[in-house]
């Protein structure tokens, strides 16, 4: 058994995905996803050995609770891996632009991470609860934080900034941060692998698709741009959000039609996107489902995901001028054989081929190449955010163990 094994925690505003790493391999030991928090049916469940189980957690539990459980009834109890973990790792939404890196937690990077509440309201205070958890349940383990938005700080200020009075930007942080980063870095290193090129020389659009989206343009292996904005709302359509937006509905929302600011918010971020458009749902399966049974609002939920996307994709062939490879990843990206198929028809003009068979097969955890042989490369890449996570835990440990020596 590996010593290199970290606890990998990613948690949300509701829930809280966990993972026991070898930062070696990027094996998942164990996995599993705690949710429902704050409410009578909170429950857990996870992965180990291959075989599923669960539980419910006392009414009202939220992250403390779980990580609690998780510690002490399935890592410690049913497996004995704690002894052999090197660090906690912890996903970080936001990061503003103090954080280019990875970093060990102590008590100034939580404030920081404090600091960046307004930017990703939802995420860091969940991020900080877990790992205050975290702390408590391992006191004498490194806890370290990896953030999303680190990966996108190489964009040049064309890129990143909005078109507003300057000020906003230098006092405010008002700028594109972007996100999905540590599966956007991973999908670099391994186009790279796969196209047998340096990291230095790979030019690539990596397009994370799940219920959240966004896609990246990456040159020479360093982010020049990503769909994503200051906070994960802007970009593309998605399960639940609605992407790039005139902001001035926002105001005639609220001036016009009597909406708070918070209903409208509300509305942005969990009732648009597929599950708006359709009514249906914002699980792409059903999407799908829905669309092969010729439902129209269905199959409008899924064109306006495919336009959108190919529109972006489109546009990034500016700052890249040279593409060697698309790249789908995420649920959606590795799993939708159908959505690949309808963005290569819409970026026909690039002589983007499929291989219908290879598209049709690269499914459930596939990898490889699905473009025909006349077209430019397109690949599946599956992502792997928590070995991402892990090594970076590991790596910052020893760091700092060779620095303390």
């Amino acid at each position: 058994m590996s010593s290199k094994l970290v606890l990998v925690l990613n948690c949300g505003s509701s829930s809280l995905k966990f993972a026991v790493v070898n930062a070696e391999n990027g094996e998942n030991l164990i996995s599993g996803l705690a949710e429902c928090f704050n409410l009578t049916d909170a429950r857990l469940k996870w992965t180990i050995n291959g075989k599923k189980e669960s539980t419910s957690l006392p009414p009202m539990s939220a992250h403390s609770e779980a990580i609690a459980y998780i510690v002490d009834h399935i890592i410690k109890k049913e497996t004995g891996l704690a002894s052999k973990f090197v660090a906690i790792g912890h996903r970080v939404v936001h990061g503003g632009e103090k954080f280019t890196h990875s970093v060990l937690i102590d008590e100034d990077v939580i404030n920081s991470i404090e600091k960046c509440i307004s930017l990703a309201p939802l995420h860091n205070p969940a991020h900080i609860l877990g790992i205050r958890a975290a702390q408590v349940a391992f006191p004498e383990l490194s806890q370290v934080a990896v953030f999303d938005t680190a990966f996108h700080q190489s964009m040049p200020a064309k890129a990143f900034m909005y078109a507003l009075p300057y000020e906003l930007y230098k006092e405010k942080g008002i700028r594109r941060y972007g996100m999905h980063g540590t599966s956007h870095l991973f999908i670099t290193q391994e186009a790279a692998k796969a196209l047998h090129k340096p990291i230095s020389e790979v030019n690539i659009i990596s397009a994370h698709l799940g219920n959240g989206a966004s896609v990246t343009a990456i040159k020479n292996g360093q982010c020049v741009d990503t769909s994503m904005g200051m906070t994960p709302l802007a970009g593309l359509v998605m399960g639940t959000r609605c992407g790039d937006l005139d902001p001035s509905i926002i105001e005639h929302l609220i001036a016009h039609e009597g909406y708070t600011l918070e209903q409208v918010m509300d509305i942005l971020q969990k009732q648009s996107g597929l599950l708006g458009i359709s009514g249906i749902s914002s699980d792409f399966r059903t999407i799908t489902e829905e669309h092969l049974k010729n439902n129209p609002r269905a199959t409008l939920a899924l064109d306006m995901f495919c336009y959108r996307l190919a529109k972006y994709i489109a546009s990034y062939a500016v700052p890249l001028g040279r593409i060697d490879a698309l790249i789908f990843t995420g649920g959606i990206g590795e799993n939708s054989a159908l959505v690949r198929q309808k963005i290569l028809e819409l970026l026909s003009i690039f002589s983007y081929h499929l291989d219908t068979e290879k598209n049709a097969t690269t499914i459930l955890g596939k990898s490889g190449i699905i473009s025909a042989k006349n077209s430019p490369v397109v690949m599946v890449i599956p992502t792997n955010e928590e070995w991402v996570i892990a090594q970076d835990a590991v790596a910052l440990v020893a760091k700092s163990a060779l620095i303390g020596a």
